[in-house]
């Protein structure tokens, strides 16, 4: 019975308790971005994407108001502004992609 115990005890002490603080001690000089962080790294890199989502967030909203007040005229143009925000939106975004694909890392 001793040496069962003795070769658990061997095991237990072989295998690490807390894991996760030998992990938390190699990864002390990495830092780790939070979600701010990370939105405005995306805004930096790549602004018209952001802009062209509120222009059509905006056409989208102004329009559905037009539409709801009876102004037919203003909801049409606002309906086809808001499709040309997005296709704007789109073409920044592939243009974004391979800027970022071609720039060196």
């Amino acid at each position: 019975m001793s040496q069962n115990s003795d070769k658990m005890e061997k095991q237990k002490a072989e295998i690490p308790e807390f894991d996760w603080i030998t992990l938390n001690t190699e990864m002390e000089g990495y830092h780790l971005e939070t979600t701010k962080e990370k939105m405005i790294r995306k805004f930096k890199e790549n602004p018209f994407v952001p802009i062209g989502c509120l222009a059509t967030t905006a056409a989208l909203c102004y329009g559905l108001w037009s539409f709801r007040t009876g102004q037919r005229k203003m909801s049409q143009y606002m309906m086809r502004t808001r499709i040309a925000a997005q296709g704007f939106t789109i073409v920044a975004l592939i243009v974004g992609l391979g800027m970022s694909a071609i720039k060196p890392k």
